[in-house]
């Protein structure tokens, strides 16, 4: 008689990375490689505390994407004449939706901390949205829901509802671990993608991870995860799957080839407004 089989009743790792560097940057994840299979995440870059000035970041443009910015160690100082100014440190977010069209590179500079450390997260958008007009929100640590070692970016989790203007069906938790310390995460049952990527220290147990590394997370349920005698600051994720293609450009990620032409015709729209009207320097993000 055969042994019965025995299910899982927790997400196991698929696949892991460390990614690769281009100076203290590390790209985790692309929307030509992992993003095709953990869309609507396509692209995350971690930054290492030797990463240049923030405030060096030359104007780029998107659209059809969102951004998500948030620090594991150190804080930014964030200035834009939509949204105010202020600092972002750990629990804080950056999010930019660039929809239809965006140049920006200079909402952020050096805040108090000589060290910063974080993650900067791509999202595909909807076909609604991946056109729509630019929403960006600065949201400090005070105001961001906090549920035992998490503190929920996107979604909600534990009944701590985001107020990031995100797209339905998306949670983004960073979390704090102590040595040792246990804590699970249970994503919503809908959500068939699910990853998880760790700045400081490691986990340990069912799931085994160190800095730096990007975990492809499969499979259904729970996902237990266990500091190691380090600790652990790491970023977990889950979603409902983006059910469309991934059209890209230079800077940009859309549903369609109808869409990406758009959103480019409008990058280069901006582009010229820029030239002409000499916005150069602390210009935070050029919507048009």
């Amino acid at each position: 008689m055969n042994a019965p089989t025995t299910i899982s009743t927790h997400r196991r790792i698929r696949y892991k990375t460390m990614g690769h560097g281009h100076g203290p940057i590390i790209r985790l994840m692309s929307p030509g490689d992992l993003g095709r299979i953990l869309k609507p995440f396509v692209f995350l870059d971690l930054f290492l505390p030797e990463a240049a000035r923030i405030g060096d970041m030359p104007l780029h443009p998107h659209s059809g994407i969102a951004t998500v910015t948030v620090l594991t160690e150190g804080d930014l100082r964030f200035d834009d004449p939509v949204s105010g100014s202020g600092t972002i440190g750990y629990g804080g977010v950056e999010w930019m939706r660039a929809g239809g069209g965006v140049w920006h590179g200079k909402e952020m500079s050096q805040g108090t901390s000589p060290r910063i450390k974080g993650f900067q997260l791509w999202l595909a958008l909807p076909p609604e949205l991946e056109n729509a007009a630019v929403d960006s929100q600065y949201i400090e640590a005070a105001d961001m829901p906090v549920a035992g070692p998490a503190t929920v970016i996107l979604g909600e989790w534990a009944g701590a509802v985001s107020p990031v203007r995100a797209p339905a069906g998306i949670n983004y938790l960073l979390v704090a671990l102590a040595p040792h310390e246990s804590w699970t995460y249970t994503p919503p049952t809908e959500h068939s993608v699910a990853w998880l990527a760790i700045s400081h220290g490691g986990l340990t147990g069912d799931l085994v991870a160190q800095s730096g590394e990007l975990a492809i997370l499969e499979g259904t349920g729970a996902i237990p995860l266990q500091a190691s005698a380090t600790g652990a600051r790491f970023v977990v994720a889950s979603a409902i799957e983006h059910g469309h293609d991934l059209v890209m450009g230079t800077y940009s990620v859309h549903t369609n080839k109808e869409a990406l032409q758009q959103g480019e015709k409008r990058i280069v729209e901006l582009a010229q407004r820029l030239t002409e009207q000499g916005a150069s320097g602390p210009t935070p993000v050029f919507r048009g």
